[in-house]
């Protein structure tokens, strides 16, 4: 691997070409969150506190990336239908089609290797950025800076993930400010969040280098070892419709995502799945809209897994449910394809 030059060479010359702002502190770089950060950076990593205190004093807080993340003034209903409607749609549907067509090889090689079947890995990209098509157009270090000095409800998190952002950068030999993405932070085709980027990322290609913003193939790989390293159980199911014949027990909600719950347990108390696996621990799963039946689940392992990328019940049924769709219309092609033309 090439030497990679430092954090304060790639600062500083960035630096050198801007006005000369360097003579009064400004933008973040007073506020004594921002010191004390600099201050850790330097002390934990041997990063540059002097180009770290140039950089901050050209960022300002982004007023877009406080209003994207703030909870609604006025919150609606969770509702699943409404939720579902967004992803599971004939573009991401059809795309997702076209996107596995035109990766068949690398998809077949990431699920071989990490036992992540191909419609999940693609369903996850359909979901995150429309197969590459909507990766953000926010400058990640203001965003994650945004977010770790001025939004307190999750500082320590963004702070992080700007710690993660920075190291990135130096290990890449890349300028942290080059950067851009979602409103909060999440990167490239497969929107991974700087830590996880540098945890589990692959270079699938093998050219030597991560480039989850360009590369689809680092992507695919990178889902798939994100699932694998987080439990995902090769050939095991991820979850099944069930049916109530009364209001689901408060307890089976309460005791959260993940499966500790027994098949055999939820039958004797009213749950019926014609499919569900008697020897697996599930998690009982209910889906809300309102005015409208609400959907019952039993989720396994895998499942859970799903949430590891984002933790949201809803998120993980949609990525499975659009897997599934995507691989029902990818058979149905196919097999029209090889019908014996009438004509």
């Amino acid at each position: 691997m090439l030497p990679r030059p430092s954090l304060h060479a790639l600062f500083m010359g960035l630096a050198l070409s801007l006005t000369s702002l360097t003579s009064q502190a400004s933008g973040m770089a007073d506020a004594p969150e921002v010191q004390q950060f600099i201050q850790d950076m330097g002390q934990m990593h041997g990063l540059d506190q002097d180009a770290l205190q140039q950089r901050f004093s050209q960022l300002a807080p982004n007023d877009r990336v406080l209003a994207l993340i703030a909870p609604p003034t006025k919150p609606t209903q969770r509702s699943w239908q409404r939720y579902r409607s967004r992803f599971l749609d004939q573009t991401r549907i059809k795309a997702g089609v076209e996107f596995w067509n035109e990766n068949a090889q690398l998809l077949a090689e990431a699920s071989r290797r990490y036992g992540v079947p191909e419609e999940i890995i693609v369903a996850i990209i359909g979901v995150e950025t429309i197969y590459g098509r909507n990766t953000g157009s926010f400058n990640t270090m203001e965003s994650l800076a945004t977010l770790a000095f001025y939004y307190p409800r999750r500082a320590d998190f963004f702070r992080q993930e700007l710690e993660q952002l920075l190291l990135m950068a130096r290990e890449n030999g890349n300028d942290p400010a080059d950067y851009t993405g979602s409103y909060a932070g999440a990167l490239g085709i497969p929107q991974f969040m700087p830590g996880s980027l540098r945890r589990f990322a692959v270079d699938f290609d093998g050219d030597g280098r991560i480039d989850l913003e360009n590369s689809v193939a680092d992507a695919i790989g990178s889902v798939a070892r994100f699932l694998e390293q987080h439990g995902w159980q090769a050939d095991a199911p991820i979850a099944v419709p069930a049916l109530l014949n009364q209001a689901p027990d408060p307890a089976w909600i309460e005791a959260g995502i993940r499966p500790t719950l027994e098949v055999g347990a939820l039958q004797k108390a009213g749950v019926w799945s014609s499919k569900a696996d008697q020897a697996r621990p599930v998690t009982f799963v209910d889906l809300v809209t309102p005015d409208a039946p609400t959907e019952y689940w039993l989720g396994y392992e895998n499942f859970y897994v799903i949430t590891r990328y984002n933790r949201s019940s809803f998120y993980a049924m949609s990525v499975f449910q659009l897997a599934e769709a995507i691989k029902e219309k990818k058979a149905a092609q196919k097999a029209a394809s090889l019908a014996p033309d009438k004509g």
